[in-house]
């Protein structure tokens, strides 16, 4: 019975023992709950005051600054071709000539005829000096020679019309006629564009109208030139806005060595503004964006619950500006000197403990290039 009794109260002892040691490991776990969770590891960095270039960015298409499709003035047959398809032309330089057999022949009897009321002219003024001839006949005669050489210049006037030249420098397209072919009055013969310079027509919301100017510097790129940048500058804003879209039209002069432009392509285009100084950035990792507003955290030194210091994050609502490769303006809600989180903010709260570790920062760069690019 004793042996019995000294084993029962061990083991009453021993379960004891245990519930108080696992009693013990639950109040220790509830004071690490009230002091919190553990710190998250951070990276900042402290604001500075930084100029800031601006610019709008749009898509535009481009078009000649003059820009024609030459056609048959009249009708007739394709007697020349003076151009090759794609190549460069002066003004004055013959494109076609249609056949003016015809009107060199009736040239020549308006020229035959002239010169008969030339002589004829000339008859009467020597009669009227002498009394012989009267002023009436003088007059009549007169009028017969501006007859005649108003028929001169009608005629030539008809050749000239079908010889067709061009009437500013550019390039030509491909021909759409042939030798031999009769044409009508208005077919059209070959496209001809003035490419260098060349205009960039873009639209841009309302709002930023106040920033534009003529003069403004512009630069365009297009896919067809590999990514070639092309310098410019707005020569014209439209004086209404669209009702549609609430944007208004722009056109820019781009200069175009090389041809390399052609009209109707698409470019991206970015006009160039004036830089702003002393504005405060901050990496895109640095925004906790939200529907309800973005934020910042804003890293902070307070007594922690040892009473050592200890660093925590203040969530500050900012309101943000353009972006610039992977930086973002931050237009209000901090000031430059200010310490704030650059990456890990999607694990943050307000009043949260950070571990800062700043031996690797995240990448920040107004100009970013990729190694893919």
């Amino acid at each position: 019975m004793a042996k019995r009794f000294i084993i029962v109260v061990g083991a009453l002892i021993f379960v004891i023992g245990l519930l108080a040691f696992l009693k013990m490991q639950q109040f220790k776990a509830m004071g690490a709950m009230m002091k919190g969770p553990p710190p998250e590891a951070v990276t900042t960095l402290t604001l500075q005051k930084q100029s800031w270039p601006q610019s709008l960015s749009s898509v535009g298409s481009l078009a000649a600054v003059q820009g024609v499709t030459v056609s048959a003035d009249l009708p007739g047959v394709v007697e020349r071709i003076g151009f090759e398809s794609g190549s460069a032309v002066k003004a004055g330089d013959l494109l076609v000539q249609i056949n003016v057999q015809q009107e060199q022949a009736q040239l020549r009897s308006a020229e035959a005829r002239r010169e008969m009321m030339q002589v004829s002219l000339t008859r009467a003024e020597d009669l009227l000096k002498t009394q012989t001839n009267s002023q009436s006949q003088l007059d009549s005669a007169k009028m017969d020679f501006r007859q005649a050489d108003a028929s001169v210049a009608e005629v030539k006037a008809m050749i000239e019309r079908k010889t067709i030249r061009a009437p500013f420098d550019g390039v030509v397209g491909i021909r759409q006629v042939n030798v031999g072919q009769y044409v009508n009055s208005g077919a059209p013969i070959v496209s001809l564009q003035s490419l260098d310079p060349i205009y960039v027509n873009f639209a841009v919301p309302q709002l930023n109208l106040a920033k534009l100017k003529v003069g403004t510097p512009v630069k365009i790129r297009t896919d067809a030139t590999g990514g070639t940048e092309f310098d410019g500058t707005i020569n014209a804003i439209n004086s209404v806005v669209d009702e549609a879209t609430r944007n208004i039209s722009v056109q820019a002069t781009i200069q175009n060595p090389g041809n390399r432009l052609r009209p109707g392509m698409f470019a991206s285009v970015q006009v160039i503004l004036p830089q702003i100084d002393d504005l405060v950035s901050a990496p895109a990792s640095a925004i906790a964006y939200a529907p309800y507003g973005n934020s910042v955290f804003v890293v902070e030194e307070k007594p922690g619950a040892d009473g050592k210091p200890a660093k925590t994050v203040r969530q500050q609502f900012v309101k943000l500006g353009p972006s610039r490769g992977d930086l973002v303006a931050i237009v209000e809600g901090v000031k430059a000197g200010e310490e704030v989180v650059s990456s890990g903010v999607f694990k943050l709260r307000n009043g949260a403990g950070v571990l800062v570790n700043n031996s690797v920062q995240p990448g920040a760069e107004q100009k970013p290039k990729p190694a893919d690019t």
